[in-house]
Order: C-alpha cells, then sequence, then structure tokens
C-alpha cells in the first residue's frame, strides 16, 4: 500500500483501513506465539501499513486546523 493511495483515501476510510490492519497485526502476532506463523515478514509489512495509515491521518489533522 502506497501513501500517494491513501492520501486519496477518506478520513473515515483511513479509520476503517487502520481498524482493518490493527485486528490482522494482533492475529498475526498470536499465529506467532502459538507457531503458526511461517512468514514472519508478515508482520513487519502490516506494522508498515499502520504507521503509514496513521502518518497520512496526521497530515489530514494538520490540514483540517490550518483551514
Amino acid at each position: 500500500m502506497k501513501a500517494s493511495e491513501l492520501r486519496e483515501m477518506d478520513y473515515e476510510d483511513l479509520l476503517y483501513q487502520l481498524d482493518d490492519l490493527k485486528e490482522a497485526y494482533f492475529n498475526l502476532r498470536f499465529q506467532q506465539q502459538i507457531g503458526q506463523l511461517e512468514d514472519t515478514n508478515q508482520l513487519r509489512f502490516v506494522r508498515r501499513n499502520i504507521a503509514r495509515v496513521q502518518t497520512v491521518l496526521r497530515e489530514k489533522e494538520l490540514e483540517a486546523q490550518r483551514g
């Protein structure tokens, strides 16, 4: 997921995306703890996507404050 794609999304869509990513991250961590996760790179990708979404959300908040 690219940041440019995220910037085109609505604020509420980004919030839904963030919830989905956090849920996916939780499930991946759970799988890792019980030893079922084979591709541990998925954790990294999901964590970075969460950071991207949070960054774009913050950018949109700052734009709204400036007017």
